[in-house]
């Protein structure tokens, strides 16, 4: 389960860099789902809205809650009238909507993106590890806000962000089973070593502070999460008892 020469990892800064532009096809893509009640029908300029938007409001939620946020406080922040925000949503549930949709569809495209054509086991296993942290580093806190704030959300809101939640961890799943069919992995129960391993990586965004006070960055961190499951998973370790 060695990598070579050419399999280097992901390079943070380099993955900084490219996920930029990829943010844009992002909103591209969230306008045209939502595009049924946004009323702002330049593209263009509704993709620059939607960005202000759920910046703001993840920078308002970070530091007061979304909760106690009102669409005012909204308005005041992102430089909108409240008739602006209205060509963009009704109410707050529509904006908390919004702000779920924008991050899944980031992440799970983002992972899928990386991840389809690396041949299965240990290199698409590290680099699917390596995108999400660095994901959760490049957006702390709509990490935080979509993980702190599942518990607050109405019932819809709630079995919707657990499918799309579970979409990710299916995900590595995915990658588990793969690289267990070629005999790359040992045998194991991928379904809960999927999960294991998301909880591995929520605690980098979760309790990031520690981490930082110990002198530990996401590239080192995300190195032993793979480094973990890799001892597990190597064919050659034999069954653990």
């Amino acid at each position: 389960m060695t990598q070579t020469a050419d399999d280097t990892p992901l390079d943070f800064e380099s993955f900084k860099k490219e996920l930029n532009f990829s943010k844009e096809d992002i909103y591209r893509e969230l306008y045209q789902q939502n595009g049924h009640h946004i009323r702002i029908k330049k593209e263009a300029v509704a993709i620059r809205g939607l960005r202000t938007i759920i910046e703001s409001t993840l920078t308002l939620a970070t530091s007061s809650g979304f909760h106690a946020m009102s669409l005012r406080d909204l308005c005041a922040h992102s430089g909108f009238s409240i008739g602006g925000i209205y060509a963009y949503i009704k109410n707050k549930e529509d904006l908390l909507h919004l702000i779920q949709s924008y991050g899944f569809l980031l992440t799970r495209k983002t992972l899928d993106t990386r991840t389809r054509d690396l041949p299965p086991g240990p290199v698409k296993l590290h680099t699917a590890i390596r995108v999400h942290l660095f994901l959760s580093e490049l957006m702390p806190t709509w990490f935080s806000f979509s993980f702190m704030e599942a518990r607050n959300l109405p019932d819809l809101e709630k079995q919707r962000t657990v499918r799309l939640s579970g979409q990710i961890e299916d995900l590595f799943m995915d990658i588990l089973q793969e690289g267990m069919a070629q005999k790359l992995f040992r045998q194991a129960d991928a379904r809960l070593l999927a999960a294991l391993t998301k909880a591995m990586m929520q605690d980098w965004y979760l309790r990031h502070s520690r981490y930082r006070r110990q002198g530990i960055d996401v590239g080192t961190y995300a190195q032993q999460v793979y480094d973990i499951l890799q001892h597990y998973l190597d064919p050659a370790s034999g069954e653990i008892h």
